[in-house]
């Protein structure tokens, strides 16, 4: 005897919606006819393209998270944020330095941070955000790239912080002034770009580039991780 599906109702747009209980966001969008064109990328938590608002019934706080992670609940309200308006200025890392200076030329607006950590409420990666933008501010570059470093730049930091700072533009700036200068030389990468070079993994990068999606997919998942 089949077992019977229960559902929730959620309200999309302002509008009641029945989805299966236990649907992600996405799932609950799709079940309920939308086609997603923006705001959806990898569905698996790495690109942060499926940015969300959402209220759960009887909560007054608006929360943000990953669609492709977060799971639907009765009564719940939320809508789909493609993208997060947010400042991104022009650069040449050439000619910058990895100083506090550059920061205060290109992102002053971190200085207006006033420690509120929404920005770390905010992170679906459990990233400490506020921690990362009072390093900048202290000019330490090295640590900020490193506790930013899983960042995947959904924007919902920003799109919470009351002082309008875009920590994550920030952080990707630190990021890149970190590998540019700052960073020790790896010889192991010396080796590999120099083997690239040689022609080394051409016939590999050719069988990737002549493979199926389904292949693709069984090769990706089937390979060997290495936990760092």
């Amino acid at each position: 005897m089949a077992v019977e599906q229960k559902m929730v109702t959620v309200y999309i747009m302002g509008e009641p919606q029945l989805v299966p209980e236990g649907s992600t966001i996405i799932m609950a969008w799709e079940y309920a006819g939308f086609q997603l064109k923006k705001g959806l990328g990898c569905r698996e938590g790495f690109c942060g393209a499926c940015a969300t608002v959402y209220r759960e019934k009887g909560d007054y706080k608006l929360k943000g998270g990953l669609a492709c992670q977060t799971v639907v609940s009765e009564g719940m309200s939320l809508v789909q944020i493609p993208y997060v308006p947010a400042e991104r200025p022009r650069y040449n890392l050439a000619e910058l330095k990895p100083d506090i200076n550059t920061f205060k030329e290109l992102f002053p607006t971190i200085f207006r941070c006033v420690a509120c950590n929404t920005c770390s409420k905010a992170c679906p990666q459990d990233i400490k955000v506020m921690d990362y933008i009072q390093q900048l501010k202290r000019g330490d570059i090295a640590a900020a790239a490193s506790t930013s470093f899983d960042c995947i730049r959904c924007g919902l930091c920003a799109l919470r912080c009351p002082a309008d700072i875009v920590q994550f533009n920030a952080a990707t700036l630190a990021q890149r002034l970190y590998g540019k200068y700052l960073a020790k030389p790896s010889p192991e990468l010396a080796d590999r770009l120099q083997e690239i070079a040689d022609g080394k993994y051409d016939a590999e990068i050719e069988e990737l580039n002549n493979m199926g999606h389904d292949d693709l997919v069984k090769k990706y998942y089937s390979r060997e991780m290495k936990i760092r």
